[in-house]
């Protein structure tokens, strides 16, 4: 049987006078996730995964949406990545929920498009 999965906060939802930021971590079993965000960052983002693509994609994310994304696993990653992959998604968007608190300011942008084929 499975240990019991914890996730801890460390910021209150909503905005605070610090701005919109949040620390999550996640220890399990197989792994143990920390996670840090500031939706007001600069794009700047410090990766400690142990998988180089997903670290290239998280990077992305943080230059792209100018979101400061910091993150440390440590997983099974001598069996697969799939845990640590997994917890990494859980752990980065309880985090963003976290830090978004009342969602103001935040607005939808869709863009749609007519294909001529």
């Amino acid at each position: 049987m499975k240990s019991p999965k914890r996730t801890k906060s460390r910021a209150p939802r909503g905005k605070s006078a610090a701005g919109r930021r949040a620390e999550v971590s996640r220890d399990t079993k197989e792994t143990r996730i920390t996670v840090s965000v500031n939706l007001d960052g600069s794009g700047a983002a410090r990766l400690d995964t142990g998988l180089p693509f997903l670290e290239h994609m998280l990077e992305q994310v943080a230059r792209h949406g100018l979101i400061d994304i910091t993150l440390e696993a440590k997983g099974d990653l001598h069996i697969d990545a799939h845990h640590t992959v997994e917890d990494i998604g859980i752990t980065l968007g309880q985090a963003i929920a976290r830090a978004a608190g009342d969602k103001k300011g935040i607005h939808s942008s869709r863009v749609s498009a007519i294909m001529p084929w």
